[in-house]
């Protein structure tokens, strides 16, 4: 007997068996599919289309298609059913493809049906199928190239198949769209092609002369005909046909003042062309000689100069400038040159007389004679001497004692002595014949005469002479010799006297020292350049360099068997200009080089290369002076041991105007001033009006204050120069100490000066600096001191004491201690003598009231209208003559007091009589005398 749950259990597997007979068949599908997907998309074309059977059809569920699986990697892809009954389906990416990340994808796809019921369940798989997905590419990047920039070099005249190839690429994926099918020139007029690789190519022969470089654009495009965003520049250097010489050097070479060494040819070197060479020889020459007097040297005055450098003391300037206490050179031709040289030109008609005074006119066995000279042969005339200082007889003869002069390009000094000197047949004659005389240069020449050895100095340089000739001695006579300048004396044997022999050339710095000669040291610093050729880092240059430089360093000779230490060296030289404030301009160079190859007979010429130095416009100082204006003092500080110190408060300083807006013509407001330190070449102190008048006042410096400095002074009735080479704190320190003197100053009321300073003669001026000294005369001063002398016991003097001092403070403490007691002394017996006077009126005045017998008014007035008593009040003194000078000062001031006194108002006079009292004594009896004091004349 079947129970409940038997029934149900037979019922299942009734109905199972039922459905497992209607789902048959599993979905079919295609062995392989082949797809196609563009870049950026999500559809898939499949070949042939994705679509499944099943042999269920048309029983539900059993006969439809439910999915398809993708098994595999990872696919970006998915497969989705558009209808179940029919089997179609879509293959699509889950998202966007790249082709250039991957290309092709294959994967495993399978299909799935319903099953037996809308579970699913009992659902069958179809076979695997392989589905190969291929991506197409789409030209989405643009060719770029695969340098930023291209360079090359060809030489010229040549045609080159390929100067050089560019190359682009292009990222996409695809053969079409990521190779380059196209390069193009874009730049036009250009002697240049281009191939479809990317060759370039001149289309004519390029000339080094006509264009050195070629910069050229370069695009290209793939072969989707896409075109590269930018394009490439190209750099084409045209290489001249490889010509031996120096590379690498710039024409010109800036040189900023003050800044030391500079190097001139930093890049340089040497090219040879690949030829061998054993050694190699460079000169570098730097040329001055329009600069000046042949170089940049110190344009000082020659004192100046001279005192710079140590010479000896008593040197005599025969060429100074123009003033004047130094007229002879009025009439030469005067050729300032640069940077304030006093140049004289002879072009042989001038020349000049110098003063007896000037010059001994016989010189001892030592003397020098040094000049600056620039001279040229002289065409045509060539037999005719030409003097350049001259010695000869003034009237009655023409002999000359010496002279200085050249003779067809040959230098002769000529030396004759006196009997009285020597009496033997001596060396007269001395000839140098040198290159540098008729070579149109300024060069420095200097003669030592230690009788009998003459010698000659040129740039520092000693020369022998190459013929010495011997003479008798100048018999004595009682004829006046005159000196002359620029040609030779002829006064006697001529119906006229007259100049003959002129020099033709140019002149500096003429000096005659008689009594000592120069040493070589301060001959060498004379004539010294400031600038010249250098050679930076001297201890780094290879020891097989061999190096020498000329005297004034303007030649630079070095010598190498390695041509890479050669362009070494030259890379070091270097210009150098010492001055502070160095003359402007361009200072030419030229190089020069020679080398020697191995074993060959021709060897390579390097041609010589020239360049310039342009030293640039230094800053000017703008030196200022300033001080105390305007001062009073008393007459009697003029006339005192001390003087008066003019310029106590003096103070003198520089400064330039740095900044780039701050240029030579442009208003310093724009740059920031700076004060800067240099030196001082002289200061004038000028006397404005009158000139002084030495036998009563003069200007005065103690000598001492020159010691340990660089510096000397002159003096004359127009004022004072101190002057030398020296720092601006020694003229401060000197110029304080200036003082003045006036020994008789009753009738000046003021002196005025004007201080003026200079750096390289006259190159840089300072401010006019104008000094107002007012002289105040103290006889006011002397009144009022007279009032505090003490009177007999029957004068009584009532004053106040500070009365004199708020009047005249200045005159009581400037007054002079001696000055003082000669007053008080004259003031004390003019009381006595008063005093003395009045007692021996009273007496008279008794008798006669005794003999009148008349009577009297109580109270009677003294009338001494008619009285006069003169007297002098110095014959008390020890010295007459001193009584009879100060008598007479005295006198001269009380004329001026008088006038002063004049002035004062009727108010003053008040005030004068309320501070100074002066009360007489009661006389004998009961009469009283009222005193007038302004009827006595004394």
């Amino acid at each position: 007997m079947l129970t409940a749950a038997g029934v149900l259990a037979v019922v299942a597997l009734g109905l199972s068996a039922a459905h497992s007979k209607v789902n048959k068949h599993k979905p079919w599908i295609e062995t392989s599919y082949h797809g196609v997907i563009t870049e950026n998309s999500d559809i898939v074309l499949l070949d042939p289309p994705l679509v499944a059977l099943d042999k269920d059809a048309p029983v539900p569920y059993a006969g439809e298609i439910c999915a398809f699986n993708i098994l595999g990697l990872e696919a970006p892809f998915e497969a989705v059913v558009l209808n179940g009954t029919s089997g179609e389906g879509q293959l699509r990416a889950r998202g966007l493809v790249d082709c250039e990340l991957q290309k092709e994808y294959t994967f495993i796809i399978q299909a799935h049906d319903c099953g037996s019921g809308p579970e699913g369940t009992e659902g069958k798989k179809s076979h695997k199928a392989v589905v190969h997905i291929q991506v197409n590419d789409v030209n989405e990047f643009a060719p770029v190239f695969r340098e930023p920039e291209y360079q090359a070099a060809v030489i010229e005249g040549k045609i080159y198949d390929s100067i050089l190839q560019v190359e682009a690429t292009d990222q996409d994926c695809s053969p079409q769209y990521s190779q380059i099918c196209n390069y193009q020139i874009t730049t036009t007029n250009t002697p240049f092609a281009i191939d479809r690789n990317g060759n370039i190519r001149n289309t004519e022969k390029l000339s080094y002369d006509r264009e050195q470089q070629y910069e050229i654009q370069v695009t290209a495009w793939d072969c989707g005909q896409k075109r590269a965003l930018h394009g490439v520049p190209v750099q084409i250097d045209v290489k001249p046909v490889c010509k031996p010489g120096w590379r690498g050097w710039n024409k010109r070479v800036d040189y900023e003042p003050g800044t030391g060494s500079k190097q001139l040819f930093p890049k340089m070197h040497l090219e040879t062309c690949g030829g061998p060479l054993s050694s190699a020889r460079t000169t570098v020459e730097l040329l001055t000689s329009h600069i000046g007097k042949g170089c940049d040297r110190e344009t000082y005055s020659e004192k100046s100069l001279q005192k710079l450098c140590g010479a000896s003391s008593g040197s005599t300037d025969l060429l100074p400038a123009p003033s004047t206490a130094t007229n002879w050179t009025a009439s030469l031709m005067t050729d300032s040159g640069r940077d304030s040289d006093l140049i004289f030109r002879f072009d042989g008609h001038q020349a000049a007389k110098i003063p007896d005074w000037v010059v001994p006119q016989n010189l001892t066995d030592q003397f020098t004679i040094a000049t600056w000279m620039k001279h040229g042969p002289s065409p045509g005339i060539r037999a005719e001497k030409e003097t350049l200082l001259c010695n000869s007889d003034k009237t009655e003869m023409n002999r000359h004692r010496y002279s200085l002069y050249v003779h067809n390009c040959r230098l002769v000094f000529l030396l004759r002595r006196d009997f009285t000197q020597v009496d033997t047949f001596r060396p007269a004659e001395f000839h140098w014949k040198l290159d540098q005389i008729c070579d149109k240069e300024w060069h420095y020449y200097v003669i030592n005469v230690e009788f009998p050895a003459v010698t000659l100095y040129v740039d520092g340089v000693t020369y022998d002479p190459y013929l010495v000739t011997d003479d008798w001695p100048i018999h004595p006579s009682q004829i006046d010799v005159q000196l002359t300048v620029g040609a030779c004396w002829q006064g006697g044997e001529v119906t006229k006297p007259r100049f003959t022999q002129y020099f033709r050339g140019s002149l500096s710095g003429l000096t005659i020292r008689p009594g000592k000669i120069e040493s070589q040291k301060v001959i060498s610093c004379l004539q010294a350049c400031k600038e010249g050729l250098d050679i930076n880092s001297l201890e780094s240059l290879d020891k097989n360099i061999k190096f020498h430089f000329n005297p004034a360093q303007s030649i630079l000779v070095m010598e190498g068997d390695d041509l890479e230490n050669m362009n070494v060296a030259v890379r070091k030289v270097s210009y150098i200009n010492s001055r502070q404030f160095p003359t402007p301009g361009v200072r030419h160079l030229r190089i020069s080089t020679t080398v020697q190859c191995f074993g060959e007979d021709t060897c390579i010429t390097i041609p010589d290369i020239e360049a310039v130095v342009m030293v640039l416009q230094p800053s000017e100082p703008m030196i200022t002076i300033t001080g105390l204006e305007r001062q009073s003092r008393p007459a009697s500080d003029l006339r005192g041991p001390e003087g008066v110190r003019l310029f106590q408060q003096l103070h003198i300083i520089s400064t330039v105007t740095r900044g780039e807006a701050a240029t030579h013509n442009t208003d310093q407001r724009q740059g920031i001033l700076e004060e800067i330190i240099h030196n001082l070449d002289y200061c004038d102190i000028l006397v404005l009006g009158e000139e002084l008048r030495p036998d009563q006042e003069s200007l005065q410096l103690q000598r001492s204050i020159l010691l340990g400095k660089h510096l000397d002074a002159t003096n004359s009735t127009s004022g004072m120069s101190v002057y030398g080479v020296d720092s601006m704190a020694n003229y401060e320190d000197v110029i304080r100490e200036v003082r003045y003197y006036n020994w008789r100053p009753a009738h000046l009321t003021e002196r005025r000066f004007r201080l003026t300073c200079s750096e390289l003669n006259g190159r840089y001026t300072s401010n006019e600096f104008n000094l107002e000294v007012s002289i105040l005369h103290s006889s006011e001063v002397r009144e009022h001191v007279s009032q505090t002398v003490d009177l007999p016991q029957h004068m009584q003097l009532v004053h106040h004491p500070s009365m004199i001092d708020e009047l005249y403070p200045e005159h009581i403490s400037g007054m002079p201690s001696a000055a003082t007691v000669v007053v008080v002394m004259c003031i004390a017996a003019l009381v006595v003598v008063v005093v003395l006077g009045i007692y021996r009126l009273h007496l008279s005045h008794q008798q006669e009231v005794k003999l009148s017998e008349t009577s009297k008014e109580e109270d009677g007035t003294w009338d001494d209208s008619a009285l006069s008593i003169t007297v002098n009040p110095m014959e008390n003194l020890q010295d007459p003559q001193a009584a009879e000078e100060e008598v007479s000062e005295e006198e001269d001031e009380e004329e001026d007091d008088e006038e002063e006194e004049d002035d004062i108002t009727s108010a003053e006079s008040d005030d004068s009589e309320e501070e100074v009292d002066v009360q007489l004594p009661t006389m004998q009896g009961t009469k009283r005398f009222n005193w007038d004091k302004t009827k006595a004349s004394y």
